[in-house]
Order: C-alpha cells, then structure tokens, then sequence
C-alpha cells in the first residue's frame, strides 16, 4: 500500500514513469471494473474491457496533476474517468446515427441493461447525474463507483471514508432521487 501511495505522490509532481508504474499496479483493478461494466454477450462492439481501460490510461495519463492520496481514491476517480468514456462512447454513437449512414453499435453496459441498451438513456442518465451532483455530490459519486466501476459497498465505503452503512444510505437516495430525475 505504501508503495501506491508513494507513486501517488510522484504522480503528483508530474513523475510520467511512477503513472505508469500505478497504472501497471491497478490494471487489474481497473480491467474488472470495465469488464464489470460491459459484458460480452454482443460480439458487435467498439468497447471492450480493454479497449475501456486503455482509453481511462490515455485520458488518466492526460489530465492535469492528479492530487490523490490513496490507492482508493486513484480507482474512486478511476470510476468517473469510465462513466466518462461510456457517455461519450454513446453521445458519439447518437450523433453518428442522426449523420445517416451510422453502422448500429450496441453498447452492453450493465447500467444499459438496467434502463434499456439505448443510448440516449445512457446520457439522460449523466446528465441525471450532473443534477443530483449539484445537490449532493458524494451521491454522484456512489452510483458511478457502484455501476460505473462495480465497486462494493466496502470499496465505495473505504474510497469516500464514510461507513458501509452510509453507502447504503447514500445508494437508496441516489437511486431514488435518479428515477425521479429520469422520469421527467
């Protein structure tokens, strides 16, 4: 643990080799949290677990300092970087097919079972959770843990040093506050 954590502060002084030595720690990790996320039952896809880890490399590696401290809280902002590279990957997909002649592409999230594998869902849910971000942020920050990286509760709970109790807590209001926002 002391080692991520000394990474963690190399990471923080722009040290590009001890990113890569943490990235090559948590790849793990981070490869079961994407497959978490998507599964493999549609061989007609442009996201693959890996392919989704490799992207969170590129954009993690890209984005400015990183000022995290544990090896958690490096896969807590792990998990956003994954929603983020999802809604894209859908945005992306919505705008080709208003172009026309977009090839249909199925992304196979497990949030996208949940709601339907549309992906105008899957942005009605980001922007769902823009919303409930501005009530209460560490709500946002549940769910995408929970769906976006398949963290358990003792995961989230360690990641935002709050109790497993209040993970749960945290989760039956996101939830509910979600299906209200997602009704509308």
């Amino acid at each position: 643990m002391s080692d991520v954590t000394d990474l963690l502060r190399r990471v923080r002084d722009d040290d590009r080799a001890a990113f890569d030595q943490l990235f090559a720690i948590v790849y793990g990790d981070l490869h079961r949290m994407a497959q978490a996320r998507l599964a493999s039952d549609s061989p007609i896809t442009l996201l693959d677990p890996t392919s989704l880890v490799h992207e969170a490399y590129l954009r993690l590696r890209d984005a400015a300092r990183l000022d995290l401290a544990s090896r958690m809280q490096f896969i807590a902002y792990a998990a956003r970087v994954l929603r983020s590279i999802i809604v894209d990957f859908a945005r992306q997909r919505l705008a080709q097919r208003r172009g026309g002649a977009a090839v249909h592409l199925t992304l196979t999230s497990g949030l996208a079972r949940e709601i339907g594998a549309d992906d105008s869902d899957i942005v009605h849910i980001d922007e769902a959770l823009e919303v409930l971000a501005e009530s209460d942020p560490r709500l946002r920050s549940v769910v995408e843990m929970r769906y976006f990286a398949g963290l358990g509760e003792q995961e989230i709970a360690a990641a935002l040093e709050v109790t497993e109790r209040t993970v749960r807590r945290d989760w039956q209001r996101a939830k509910l506050l979600l299906s209200v926002s997602l009704k509308r």
